[in-house]
Parts: structure tokens; sequence; C-alpha cells
């Protein structure tokens, strides 16, 4: 009987022993993976977002506000988390009418005040220094609907500050903006975007 309650017990702290040992292996990969992630934080004020519509008489271009931009990258996997938000209302275009026309009718600020670009992986190699490249996969809500897109980017990277820049088409159209094309002013379907993103970054 001693024998069977000695070999009980002798399993039982081999059992808790093995619990501990896994819990902290997994504690010590969680720390190490949070130690491994790089976090950005975008400025806003120095941050721009520049669009080009083509049309049947000239181009319009014009620019929209960055609000607030703040995400993580596993330089590992290349995981990224977090948002970059585009104030809706912000659009100028130089015409003050085409401008309020633009957020009110076509962008619909009133219900959606944001534009909002989450991304999700980014495939190329990361440089802790330097000029970096590679396209960032993630998604594009426009509407209140949500895209997915993949926007190459560019990335330099000194001491604790970064700036990236990248370009992009939006298909508005299709994607629920209403035309703003009317009598013999016609515009694309398909609006270019141009993104100058900076802001400081931590290891």
């Amino acid at each position: 009987m001693s024998c069977l309650l000695e070999s009980v017990t002798s399993k039982s702290r081999t059992l808790k022993h093995g619990r501990s040992l896994v819990a902290a292996v997994a504690g010590f990969a969680l720390t190490v993976s949070a130690q491994s992630q790089t976090h950005y934080r975008i400025d806003p004020g120095t941050s721009e977002v520049h669009f080009t519509l083509g049309a049947s008489d000239h181009p319009v271009e014009g620019t929209f506000h960055v609000t607030s931009g703040d995400f993580t990258l596993d330089p590992q996997s290349g995981a990224m988390t977090g948002m970059v938000s585009v104030d809706a209302s912000s659009g100028q275009s130089g015409n003050q009418g085409r401008d309020k026309k633009m957020t009110k009718d076509q962008l619909k600020v009133q219900t959606y005040p944001t534009v909002t670009f989450a991304p999700a992986k980014f495939s190329g190699q990361l440089k802790d220094s330097g000029e970096s490249s590679g396209p960032v996969e993630g998604t594009f809500t426009l509407l209140g609907q949500a895209h997915p897109i993949a926007v190459p980017m560019s990335v330099h990277t000194e001491g604790d500050h970064f700036s990236a820049t990248g370009s992009f088409s939006v298909p508005f159209v299709s994607w629920g903006v209403k035309d703003p094309s009317f009598m013999f002013m016609k515009v694309d379907k398909e609006v270019k975007i141009a993104l100058k993103l900076t802001g400081t970054v931590a290891r």
C-alpha cells in the first residue's frame, strides 16, 4: 500500500513539475515575442496623404489629413497590427465647393468620418537602419466597407525615427463611392493615393 501511495505521489509531483515547466516555457516565449516586436507611432503633423484624380479637363490633386497612426511589427514573421486613420472631412483640392461636395456627397463624412488602413503583414526585410522596401498587406476601409490591398512601401529608419512612402490606386466607384462625373466633366473611376508617413520607432 505504501509503495502505491509513493508511486501516486511521485506521478503527481512529476505532473505538477511538467505543468510548471510548460507554463515557464510559454511565459518565456511570450516575453521574447513581445521584446522582438517593433512599435511605430505616426506623427500626424508631418505625415501626408496626397490624391490625384484624372479628369477630362485636368487632373484634380489634393490632400487629406492623417489623424493618428500606431502599429506593431514582428520583424521575424512580418506580422503587423495597428491602424492608420485619416480624417475624411479634411479633403482639400483648392476648390471649396468641390471639396464640400466630395466630403459630403462622395465620402459621406456625416456617417463615415474616417478612412482607415489596418496593416497585417510586411513582406520585405526591414533593416534597423537605412533603407528598406516591401509590400504591406492590409485592410483599407472606405464608407464602412473593408477591402484587402497591398501597398508597396519604402521605409527609411534612422535612430528612433522613421519615414515611409508608398502609393496605390483605389477603385472608389466600384467600392461604393458615388461617381463625381457630371455633364461634360468626366473623371476616372480610380484615384491615385500617395502616402508619406513619419514618426518614431521603439524596439
